[in-house]
């Protein structure tokens, strides 16, 4: 796993072949296929074991967070942004393997993240229940936009080489923007 993580991070997805996390690893290529069955598998494993810190840190912290769904997703997303910033190439290669075409099911890449979406969702669905989340609202659509802003935020990293914090504020204003569109019309005339 270290061997695959630290080429995805040096060389990305595309760039980095089985072969090469082999020969890294010490080990055969038939031997990575014997746990694995793509590369897209291999980035999953990667990443899950990364991203597990990431989820106990925000099921740590989202019960700890105040003020509007608004503020409580712009934490969310802050936490990430921190959290990816010693590893902003790896989680564009996260990003960059979902929108492999010839990644197979069993592939984990940026998207399919159940656990994300699920803490984005529980935040949402909080927001319903104190009022400033309009119930009409379509969630799995806010989750997919939030996810897909974030994603996108990331291309700042791969142009220009951004810090978390310039991507946070970035998030921080694609949240906003979303939000206007979930939250009760009362609250967006006041």
């Amino acid at each position: 796993m270290a061997a695959a993580r630290d080429l995805f991070d040096s060389r990305g997805y595309e760039a980095t072949t089985v072969r090469e996390i082999a020969r890294r690893a010490g080990v055969s290529v038939g031997s990575v296929f014997t746990t694995f069955r793509s590369k897209g598998d291999v980035l999953g494993q990667v990443m899950e074991d990364r991203l597990g810190a990431l989820y106990s840190e925000l099921d740590r912290m989202t019960p700890r967070l105040r003020g509007s769904t608004c503020d409580r997703l712009r934490s969310i997303f802050a936490i990430h942004c921190g959290f990816e910033a010693s590893r902003n190439r790896l989680f564009l290669a996260h990003i960059a393997a979902a929108y492999d075409w010839t990644a197979n099911g069993d592939a984990r890449p940026y998207g399919r993240a159940p656990r994300l979406r699920e803490i984005i969702s529980d935040c949402l669905a909080d927001g319903v229940g104190r009022g400033d989340v309009d119930p009409r609202a379509d969630m799995a659509q806010i989750v997919d936009l939030l996810m897909a802003a974030y994603a996108w935020t990331y291309r700042l990293v791969a142009w220009e080489g951004a810090d978390a914090e310039t991507l946070s504020g970035v998030m921080d204003r694609q949240i906003g923007l979303i939000a206007q569109g979930f939250e009760p019309r009362a609250l967006q005339s006041a």
